[in-house]
């Protein structure tokens, strides 16, 4: 499917760019086409129209980039009108053939994997340059995402508080903070904040309570560690839970009594502090519980473990322990409303798809509808009651395609 968006959006972005040359300069186009193009980019492409096969579809996209190169190495002679580089539809031509192709001398190769540009700068559309390709659970997308906040008390007018529109490459983990300080310069932070488990993370526990007075409500991670079962294994896998953990001595424990032998400060790529800690494999090598602690049998390392900071491990586990009770779980069901808000985006304010060019208009346009949204609600309304303080509220995403 990747491979698939990919080639239509390379074949539209030299469509597009044929048909701003047609209107703008034809006598200087028509010299370099002939009825092979116009069999490929006459009308709009889409995946319904490729080859099939990989071998054809590879051709395929390798013959369009070379179409392309064409173009721009025509327009960058010096007997070519200098206005034609300007043409927006050729600057996106230049800047997509940039990310998706390489030339080697007059050889001309789709990039693949890691040699593409990253997704959060990679164009996914030659009519929106701001627009991305998205993907959550399995479906792709190409445009934007909406965060929707909105008050959730029992037996008050629900209004959406906040609006952030972002591309669809940027993860819901990233909007978190965000969200709060723009919710704290209106003076409408909540108590509560119910959130799904996208914008959650220890981290964001502690800076909504520290920073904001938020209790962040919503589910972190599972405490999963995958170990060498054998056949017929029952026992549960150990988790970081079964490790005794002293910090001041940089040591942890395991349940057999081995202590660890190796303790590192790190750092994520992301920046995100850590620790490694490494068991010895002369103590993992014969231990009883190897099969349910760790795949380890040879090298340097038996059973390792990653910790976040002391304050972010000891809420993590907290936070574990509470979303399995009862009385968490009653607290969160009250997210279960946001279903009607995303139904009423879609439907009443048509917000699936948005019909502008650009962050900054559609977030414009999803600010309308969550006031058309709100204004609705309030009409909806009654029996009069104010709307009172905004002491819990919930949070949800809805993807926008462009």
């Amino acid at each position: 499917m990747r491979s698939l968006n990919r080639m239509e959006f390379v074949g539209e972005t030299l469509r597009a760019a044929l048909e701003a040359l047609a209107a703008a300069a034809p006598d200087w186009l028509a010299p370099l086409i002939d009825s092979s193009w116009v069999e490929r980019y006459g009308a709009k492409v889409d995946s319904y129209r490729f080859p099939k096969g990989q071998n054809v579809r590879q051709e395929w996209a390798e013959q369009v980039g070379r179409d392309g190169f064409t173009l721009l190495d025509t327009a960058d002679q010096a007997t070519a009108p200098l206005w034609l580089r300007e043409i927006p539809a050729m600057k996106v031509l230049r800047r997509a053939w940039d990310q998706q192709y390489h030339r080697d001398a007059e050889e001309v190769r789709w990039r693949e994997g890691k040699d593409l540009p990253p997704g959060g700068r990679r164009l996914a559309s030659p009519y929106d340059l701001d627009a991305r390709y998205g993907i959550k659970r399995g479906s792709g997308w190409t445009g934007f995402k909406t965060h929707l906040t909105e008050t959730c008390e029992p037996d008050s007018l629900h209004v959406i508080t906040n609006v952030e529109t972002t591309s669809a490459t940027v993860d819901d983990t990233e909007m978190t903070e965000v969200i709060h300080q723009h919710l704290d310069k209106r003076q409408l932070l909540p108590d509560e904040h119910v959130v799904d488990a996208g914008y959650v993370t220890a981290a964001h526990i502690l800076t909504a309570r520290d920073d904001h007075s938020i209790t962040l409500l919503g589910p972190v991670g599972a405490d999963t560690h995958h170990a060498q079962r054998g056949n017929g294994e029952q026992a549960p896998d150990l988790t970081q839970a079964a490790f005794q953990v002293n910090w001041d001595a940089k040591q942890v424990t395991c349940p057999e009594g081995s202590v660890s032998i190796s303790w590192s400060d790190q750092r994520k790529p992301s920046g995100t502090p850590i620790a490694r800690i490494h068991f010895a494999l002369k103590d993992c090598g014969p231990c009883p519980l190897r099969p349910r602690c760790t795949k380890a049998t040879n090298g340097k390392w038996g059973r390792s473990l990653t910790l976040l900071p002391r304050e972010q491990q000891e809420v993590l586990a907290r936070q574990r322990a509470e979303q399995q009770t009862e009385e968490w779980k009653t607290r969160y069901n009250i997210r279960a409303g946001v279903e009607g808000t995303i139904a009423q985006a879609a439907r009443r304010t048509h917000r699936r798809r948005t019909p502008y060019h650009g962050q900054a208009k559609t977030h414009l346009a999803n600010l309308l509808s969550a006031t058309a949204i709100n204004l609705i609600r309030l009409d909806a309304w009654a029996n009069g009651t104010p709307l009172g303080e905004t002491r819990t509220s919930h949070l949800v995403r809805l993807d926008l395609a462009a």
